[in-house]
């Protein structure tokens, strides 16, 4: 049986810290601020389909003392595949992408994709972890269950990234289109102050070891 939403988000909201930037989109915006959001949470809502991971690939650039997750659907990712070949050419090892997979657009009505089984053959499926990793990406999970995600959360999140994980996820037939908590440019602003203000918690960055930080100045520096 596959898992909701909703428990793949609660172990990853019980070990985010201030380490951690959250951009949040679509179905996942919707859940993540039913658990309670963060200061360093970006609730990408209302969103331009298939940004968030752009916009997150951003933040990891411009703060490699933080850690950036994008919670991304699948219809999302499908809208831009492009944007994998742009973040592993920029080798962030603070940037990890969860494609929330549920095979269907589902704030519009739960259209199927053309990812989905239901609209392909059976011998010709598409899998997200193999076109990331084509793409470049040097890491990538896959987790079938929220039991699986618990388990593999903290290896994954330590791991140097760019990092993409694909949760393979129920569909929620009462799904509705997340609403933005407040007015945007509101929003923006006070974003942009907690992350100028609030200071990086303990010797690590993002969740990584520093050296992989140095790692990153360093390739910017040759290139």
């Amino acid at each position: 049986m596959t898992t909701s939403l909703s428990s793949y988000l609660s172990p990853l909201h019980a070990y985010r810290t201030d380490r951690h930037i959250v951009v949040p989109t679509m179905s996942a915006a919707r859940e993540w601020m039913k658990l309670g959001t963060h200061p360093l949470d970006f609730i990408y809502a209302p969103s331009a389909m298939g940004q968030a991971p752009a916009l997150g690939l951003g933040l990891a650039l411009a703060r490699p003392d933080r850690q950036v997750i994008v919670l991304n659907g699948d219809g999302c990712q499908l809208m831009n595949l492009g944007c994998l070949v742009t973040i592993s050419a920029q080798r962030v090892p603070n940037f990890m992408l969860i494609v929330c997979d549920n095979g269907a657009y589902e704030v519009t009505g739960n259209q199927a994709t053309a990812a989905t089984e239901l609209t392909r053959p059976v011998d010709r499926p598409v899998r997200f972890a193999q076109i990331a990793a084509g793409c470049g990406i040097p890491a990538t999970f896959e987790f079938e269950s929220a039991t699986d995600w618990a388990n593999g959360l903290a290896l994954a999140l330590s791991t140097p990234g760019p990092t993409v994980v694909i949760w393979r996820v129920a569909v929620d037939a009462t799904g509705t289109v997340p609403r933005s908590p407040s007015p945007a440019p509101a929003r923006g602003r006070q974003f942009a102050s907690e992350l100028a203000t609030r200071r990086t918690p303990g010797d690590l960055n993002g969740g990584l070891r520093i050296d992989a930080v140095e790692a990153l100045r360093e390739s910017r520096e040759e290139h």
